[in-house]
């Protein structure tokens, strides 16, 4: 068997054109009509982060001015007559139909891209049918619902998105297939696996792949093809120029246990982080995939490099680590980090939203895809989010309304922070007759009795926030007197928590007195010291 479902030309990558009509196109496609794309559709969230960084990558081969690619080492050497190329691939408002075709049809990578050729599937190690077996040297595949996320697995596995059992796995669609092919590589967990037999060691345990419980950002234009050669990262002083660089289908699979290659630009900076290794079993018309292996890929410690999708956030020993997913957290919170200069806050931005054309900001949001996820196991909710056209709003291009911004959001945090205490505080008085009711009077809380009022509240507080956000984010609006606003939503999220049956009871008047007044406490002055 060769294969049969060649990902350059299948109806796999689902898409909005700029006319309104959706569509199913292939690698190629997607490349030759980027300027006719309004967005990509996947709507597995994990799946379009990933995505983005292969087309990234081979947006980078493909773009071209004058024989000159985005991925050019020499040019790269030196950042602004990168930047200056990019602006030339820019102005071209296209991807030329030729290069595109000359990438796809390379002779070396013939196959490479077909999710089923027996000797190199996309992104796939064909040599975990003989690797992946049983103590008895059979076949022992993780099975089909182990591929895609949100199907249960074992004997525990929680319904997310459908009823479905190991011992009877739905088929799933090969264009699906390839969707949970690349969340797996990109968001699979950590901890126990498939067992994969190399040496006399059957190992089954493996790492967190690269973006697991993490969330990315890119700069996103208003057709595909500005989005794809903005996605293309910029220069990074961490990769390696001395090694040719190269994505999975481009290069020979590598030995497992050998020592990592290391990390180039753009290629292996975007595609050759995985720690997973997977192959699929298709159906007999090569249209589904019936069964699936997922293992290990390798043990050799990850290299670190700036992923240029994410925002760093400073921990409390001082160094900077991804910003994690956060199902509950709104993308406008994020805004101040994707605004602000890294010099000037606790918070990096993602290097792909540095070095904007300043002509295109105006024109320009932010894509947020995320996974809210622990480091192990547990998926708890993907989300994606588009913001209006905010880009033009950067520091360097508007530093005012950067401020006013992340004054906005300091003030909606603060008010929310205030209000999870305040409502604890005022469930505490409510609920417990040993509580002192005297005004001044200390009270402890146990975290594990927080009772109901804070998460009905701030359930209530954060949608509205939002709102006043965007108010007083609006152009020509800005002013110094943004709490006001955020206390007066948490009052009002404050008492629908409540109810109002409940008011006419002297300890739930007391209760909600005591948290109105440490929520109007934010409204007075800071006492000097």
């Amino acid at each position: 068997m060769s294969g049969g479902y060649d990902l350059r030309d299948e109806s796999w990558i689902p898409v909005r054109l700029l006319s309104g009509e959706s569509a199913r196109l292939g690698f190629r496609e997607v490349f030759q009509r980027a300027h006719e794309i309004a967005d990509l559709e996947v709507p597995v969230p994990p799946a379009g982060a990933g995505l983005l960084r292969i087309l990234a990558a081979m947006a980078a081969r493909i773009g071209r001015v004058g024989g000159v690619g985005l991925d050019d080492v020499d040019v790269a050497e030196n950042a602004r007559h990168w930047h200056a190329l990019r602006d030339r691939v820019l102005g071209q408002e296209r991807f030329d139909p030729d290069a595109v075709d000359a990438y796809f049809d390379q002779g070396d990578l013939a196959g490479r891209f077909d999710l089923f050729h027996s000797e190199r599937p996309f992104l796939q190690d064909p040599r975990l049918v003989v690797e992946c077996v049983d103590v008895k040297g059979a076949p022992n595949p993780s099975g089909v619902n182990k591929l895609v996320m949100g199907r249960p697995t074992g004997v525990n596995g929680a319904v997310l998105f459908g009823h479905f059992t190991d011992t009877a796995p739905v088929p799933v669609p090969a264009a699906e297939a390839a969707w949970h092919l690349i969340a797996q590589l990109y968001y699979g967990p950590s901890g126990q696996c498939t067992p994969r037999r190399i040496t006399d060691v059957r190992a089954g345990n493996g790492d967190a792949a690269p973006l697991r419980k993490s969330v990315s950002y890119f700069p996103w234009g208003p057709e595909l093809f500005t989005t794809l050669v903005l996605a293309v990262p910029s220069p990074q002083t961490e990769a390696d120029w001395e090694t040719q660089d190269a994505c999975p289908w481009e290069e020979d699979l590598h030995d497992p246990l050998a020592a990592l290659p290391p990390i180039t630009w753009p290629g292996r900076m975007l595609t050759g982080r995985f720690r997973h290794a997977v192959l699929l079993m298709p159906s007999k018309d090569g249209q589904a995939v019936t069964d699936a292996y997922l293992t290990w890929s390798t043990h050799q410690p990850p290299h670190k490099v700036r992923d240029p999708y994410q925002i760093l956030d400073r921990r409390g020993d001082g160094d900077f680590q991804p910003r994690e997913a956060d199902g509950t957290r709104a993308l406008w919170r994020d805004l101040d980090s994707l605004l602000l200069k890294d010099s000037r806050q606790d918070a990096r931005r993602p290097p792909a939203l540095e070095h904007l054309p300043k002509p295109l900001l105006p024109r320009l949001r932010v894509r947020a895809y995320g996974f809210d996820q622990d480091g192990q196991q547990k998926d708890s909710v993907w989300f994606r989010a588009t913001t209006p056209t905010v880009l033009q709003w950067q520091e360097e291009n508007d530093a005012e309304m950067a401020y006013h911004i992340k004054r906005c959001h300091t003030a909606a945090e603060k008010a929310g922070y205030r209000l999870d205490f305040a409502a604890r505080i005022a469930w505490k008085i409510a609920a417990d007759t040993s509580v002192d009711l005297s005004p001044k009077a200390k009270i402890k809380l146990d975290a594990r009795k927080s009772g109901p009022w804070a998460l009905a509240a701030l359930t209530r507080y954060w949608p509205i926030a939002e709102k006043e956000f965007w108010r007083l984010t609006e152009p020509g609006h800005a002013t110094d007197r943004v709490d006001r606003p955020f206390i007066d939503a948490a009052l009002t999220a404050l008492d629908e928590a409540i109810g109002q049956a409940n008011r006419a009871d002297i300890r739930v008047a007391r209760a909600r007195h005591r948290a109105r007044g440490l929520l109007l406490a934010l409204l007075q002055p800071p006492t000097p010291d």
